[in-house]
């Protein structure tokens, strides 16, 4: 089963290069950030003629998250749990059923937070303890489980080529930092540095100031994973190509492939 992950930013401004990027890659579950419209202004019906089902949680202008998928879906759950006037469309999860075994599924979009200090950044921490909490009682069921999208976190200094730009910005500040390392004790495994350790790894980069051409990127797009699904890892990549394709996204998929 591949899963991968891609921060679109925009279905209306990404339509082409998304629809192209899925006849190549092919992968059986796509996770989607930024779809930046509502559930019924989705193009479902071109994505299902690809062969995925489509499911959303939309909001209008931006945000916005969905599932694509090749495989049947099952339990399809919108909305971070934790704060019931949360409007923000940044939570979608959902069970694949895969040949040999079932595997839930998180789609993500966690807020930037910036300017910080701030009410942005303090929804941004607020959001993430929920994630914890909600991540808690998922890894409680024993099963493979995928928490998946843009965290927008900067792990640590070897996920930036300056890291020393980042020193006060939302991304990288301790706080979120430790909140990110409070998931992963959880018992997640993030992905791709498990088999990945070396600099310049990155799934961001941003329209300004050349910073594609001089790699001047971040990684800030995970997957994280349970130890049930960490055991089933057989792959994982970024696309790193894709970001220097006609009209891109400033981010790339990132991906893994599980046995299941």
């Amino acid at each position: 089963m591949k899963i991968a992950s891609f921060n679109i930013n925009g279905i209306k401004a990404r339509f082409e290069a998304l629809s192209v990027w899925l006849e190549e890659f092919k992968p059986d579950v796509a996770l989607l950030q930024e779809i930046k419209s509502v559930d019924e202004g989705f193009p479902r019906e071109h994505f299902e003629d690809m062969g995925y089902r489509v499911e959303t949680h939309g909001q209008k202008g931006f945000n916005g998250v969905a599932i694509l998928s090749r495989l049947p879906l099952e339990d399809v759950s919108r909305g971070l749990p934790g704060d019931e006037t949360d409007e923000q469309a940044r939570w979608i999860e959902a069970t694949v059923m895969g040949d040999k075994r079932a595997v839930r599924v998180c789609g993500l979009y966690l807020p930037n937070g910036n300017p910080a200090p701030g009410p942005k950044y303090d929804y941004k921490l607020a959001w993430m303890a929920r994630m914890e909490a909600h991540a808690r009682g998922l890894l409680a069921a024993e099963a493979p489980l995928v928490l998946a999208g843009d965290y927008n976190v900067i792990p640590q200094d070897i996920d930036a080529a300056r890291p020393e730009v980042w020193r006060e910005d939302a991304l990288a500040l301790p706080q979120s930092r430790a909140a990110f390392r409070r998931l992963l004790n959880l018992g997640l495994t993030e992905a791709i540095r498990t088999r990945m350790a070396q600099p310049g790894l990155y799934s961001f980069w941003d329209y300004q100031a050349g910073a594609w051409e001089k790699n001047n990127g971040i990684r800030i797009d995970h997957l994280l994973l349970s130890p049930q699904a960490a055991d089933l890892l057989i792959d994982c990549g970024i696309e790193k190509d894709v970001r220097g394709r006609e009209k891109p996204s400033d981010h790339v998929p990132v991906w893994i492939e599980l046995d299941a």
